[in-house]
């Protein structure tokens, strides 16, 4: 019987302690769902600079340059894309390794003005950790694939090889072993290109 209780409770503190960890963080004390909503802030101010389609053309053709609008790429609003230029190459393939290029931006880090650095990625510098980036396209599976996120696929579901956008990824779409930090990335200048066997 006691061990019947005490094995009770302790399943109840443990449910208890997860939701605690679930809904609390470290970041000023703020709460899950008040970084979530400082999240979407920081995006909406960012694309209250920019013209905004709220969905995909119909026929995919999307309008292309650095005036071009973002689109919303996904019903909740994770993903926008802005088609800076269209790829030469071939379209990705399922199970394709795809190597990538980008430099991004914190939107939250802008929007506040506390850092405006140019930002971290391996656009400049191939000999970084960050150098040959890849992911197999269409994977939900691989962990190195997942470590970068879903977002930074999205693209590629539209557009070919040697393609160029500029991405907007929250956090539910963004580096996993960010999310719990929801910040939102700007993509600049990111490159896709195929794998050479």
């Amino acid at each position: 019987m006691v061990k019947h209780i005490t094995r009770k409770y302790f399943g109840l503190g443990s449910i208890a302690w997860i939701l605690l960890l679930l809904f609390t963080s470290c970041d000023d004390g703020k709460s899950y769902s008040e970084l979530l909503r400082d999240e979407d802030h920081a995006v909406n101010w960012y694309l209250a600079q920019c013209r905004v389609e709220t969905s995909i053309p119909k026929d995919s053709v999307f309008e292309v340059g650095a005036d071009a609008p973002f689109y919303r790429m996904n019903s909740d609003g994770s993903v926008y894309m802005r088609v800076v230029r269209l790829g030469t190459g071939e379209k990705p393939k399922k199970g394709d390794t795809v190597y990538y290029r980008f430099m991004r931006q914190n939107i939250k880090y802008l929007y506040d003005k506390s850092n405006m650095s140019a930002g971290e990625g391996n656009a400049n510098d191939m000999s970084s950790s960050l150098g040959g980036l890849s992911f197999v396209f269409g994977s939900n599976t691989l962990a190195t694939t997942l470590k970068m996120g879903e977002g930074i696929q999205v693209p590629l579901k539209f557009l070919n090889y040697d393609c160029e956008v500029d991405l907007i990824v929250k956090s539910t779409m963004g580096f996993t072993e960010e999310m719990s930090e929801c910040n939102p990335y700007v993509y600049n200048h990111m490159k896709y290109f195929k794998a050479e066997y």
